[in-house]
């Protein structure tokens, strides 16, 4: 796929990323957990204030998948990371190098603003995904566990304090 190009997302792009953030929910069988509208995707991927940022993949002009990330912080190395939320090809598209054309985009991101690290999570049970990352020189990160609070349980907990 030699016509592969990508290009930082602008607001106008707001359709598609919600397009491409539901194929993924689909794909991941969540698609009822997508809260994501054109307009909440506006505010807090295009706003002043925003640390997220967006990726659009194309072929030949056309998008066929986005990346969606941000920068956190290793107090370990002293230096920022690269965290992507999200990485996703449409399905026909895949297996072609969009999505290695794109992790390697972002590698660079993370390389020209000096990251130490360049993380994402993969659900356990997506192997596909999990080889590719794998064959590229990712390594999984086994020992930790992820933890989530969220919706009326973060409201909850922090109208304790």
């Amino acid at each position: 796929m030699s016509n592969i190009s990508i290009r930082p997302a602008v607001i106008n792009d707001c359709q598609t990323i919600l397009h491409f953030i539901t194929e993924l929910a689909i794909y991941e069988n969540a698609e009822h957990e997508v809260l994501a509208t054109e307009q909440s995707l506006k505010q807090s991927v295009f706003s002043e204030k925003s640390h997220v940022n967006a990726l659009i993949c194309e072929h030949q002009g056309v998008a066929i998948g986005i990346a969606i990330y941000f920068y956190n912080y290793s107090t370990w190395l002293a230096k920022p990371g690269l965290y992507l939320e999200d990485l996703y090809i449409s399905q026909e598209f895949r297996g072609q190098g969009a999505g290695k054309k794109l992790l390697q985009h972002l590698a660079k991101i993370a390389m020209d603003n000096n990251c130490g690290r360049f993380e994402w999570s993969c659900l356990d049970w997506n192997k596909p995904s999990r080889d590719f990352y794998e064959a590229v020189g990712a390594v999984a990160q086994s020992e930790w566990v992820g933890y989530r609070l969220s919706g009326q349980a973060l409201s909850d907990f922090a109208k304790q304090s």
